[in-house]
């Protein structure tokens, strides 16, 4: 059956040339049928434009963020300086967090709330650093949970090296744990967001020895675009952190931790599932992670009113051959592929899951149900109130301490070559969602 089919014309009726011998209410009988065919060939129309839209837009890198964030004041309270904001849902919950302005040129790190007024429907934060540009000067810009801009603003020594990916070389940051590590974590920024995203597990990380690999992959502006410039939500993606193992095995690395943030997370499952070096992945930290796309465009459809039934057409065009020439894919997407929730018993890779209840963004819904499907593999740790991978701005101390001891037990020494791990027992634990 074609996807997508073109409605026939409606057949061209002049009620003037066939009226002879019709009463007035046949007439406009006859004339309300031809009105109502070309309304439904404009709404069929106009459905699968939508549809079009939407499809493109899940898999279409964006050029430039949306500065949507209005600064409305900089004042400075002797050594301290506070950022007056627009409230929002971003602004007003606690924590820290990364500002960018003058388009991304501007990097700034805001604090705790000071004050907030609902009536006036702003909110006061104080502002902890400047990295680059002049915040005072500054009137738009976007929230973000990448806090820092590079790892010397964490404090933490790196080297810039190149891992060689399809068409070209993709940069990351190496950051080196003490003595000899010979098991690296390779970490994997989201959809429409940098290698930043992923400074604040390199911490953590070094704790427990390791050293860390935050990578880039195609069409995140760093690394080479696909040939086709689209996303694959996963399907494609995953072959750059197969490089990035590689990277990592060539230079000494014996095992890989994964830790991924939303997309990132499909990419790791994806990873874990195709790699040719899957054996020697010993764990996975996922991080608000996509686990069923299905989920997730139902979801953006609702909260961007489209019809679900053009929401379904759209992911109908992501999955079908003949969809490629609508979205610009070199190949279809096989979402059915990266549904983690259907395929839950096959994961087989201990798996971290750290997924908000108050995420806007992904559903938390299927990280509950692929850890309720596969207890033996997957623990799955509820955070709240934190928006879209921002768990960790919110409780800086409680997700670098959930990540370590559950590491912890997944690096313990095994019990021999081929037994289980020590440490892993049931799966669900701390406060799961209900």
């Amino acid at each position: 059956m074609a996807l997508f089919q073109r409605s026939s014309p409606a057949p061209v009726l002049s009620i003037k040339d066939s009226g002879a011998g019709l009463s007035l209410r046949t007439k406009w009988a006859i004339g309300g049928a031809i009105g109502g065919g070309a309304l439904a060939g404009l709404l069929a129309t106009g459905s699968s434009a939508l549809a079009v839209y939407f499809a493109r837009r899940v898999i279409t890198p964006a050029r430039q963020r949306a500065a949507n964030q209005e600064v409305l004041a900089v004042v400075r309270d002797g050594q301290q300086q506070h950022v007056i904001m627009a409230a929002n849902e971003d602004t007003t919950v606690d924590g820290v967090y990364g500002f960018f302005f003058d388009g991304g040129k501007g990097h700034a790190r805001i604090g705790r709330i000071v004050s907030y007024s609902p009536a006036e429907r702003t909110v006061s934060r104080e502002v902890e650093a400047v990295y680059a540009g002049d915040l005072s000067t500054a009137r738009w810009g976007w929230w973000s949970g990448a806090v820092y801009p590079d790892p010397a603003a964490v404090g933490i020594p790196a080297e810039d090296v190149m891992i060689e990916v399809d068409r070209g070389q993709a940069p990351a940051w190496l950051v080196r744990a003490g003595g000899t590590a010979r098991t690296w974590a390779v970490m994997v920024h989201g959809r429409g967001a940098s290698r930043q995203e992923a400074l604040r597990a390199v911490g953590p990380a070094l704790e427990l020895g390791l050293t860390s690999l935050v990578v880039s992959y195609r069409n995140d502006g760093l690394a080479p675009s696909a040939d086709d410039g689209r996303y694959g939500l996963g399907s494609t993606e995953w072959r750059d952190i197969e490089a990035a193992i590689e990277y990592a095995l060539a230079n000494g690395a014996e095992e890989i931790v994964l830790f991924g943030w939303s997309m990132g997370g499909a990419i790791c499952l994806q990873t874990a599932d195709l790699s040719r070096y899957r054996h020697l992945i010993r764990a996975m930290v996922l991080d608000a992670p996509v686990i069923d796309w299905v989920t997730v465009l139902a979801h953006h459809a609702q909260l961007n009113r489209i019809p679900s039934l053009v929401g379904r057409y759209g992911q109908l065009m992501l999955g079908h051959p003949l969809g490629r020439r609508l979205t610009g894919l070199s190949a279809p997407v096989d979402l059915k592929a990266m549904d983690w929730v259907s395929r839950a018993v096959e994961l087989r890779t201990p798996t971290l899951v750290i997924h908000s209840v108050d995420d806007e963004y992904v559903p938390y819904g299927p990280s509950v149900q692929l850890a309720e499907r596969n207890r033996e593999m997957v623990t799955f740790e509820a955070f709240h109130h934190a928006r879209h991978t921002k768990e960790w701005n919110v409780d800086p101390e409680r997700w670098e301490r959930v990540v370590k001891a559950w590491l912890r037990k997944q690096l313990a020494p095994r019990l021999n070559p081929g037994g289980a791990r020590q440490g892993q027992g049931p799966a669900l634990g701390g406060d799961r969602a209900q």
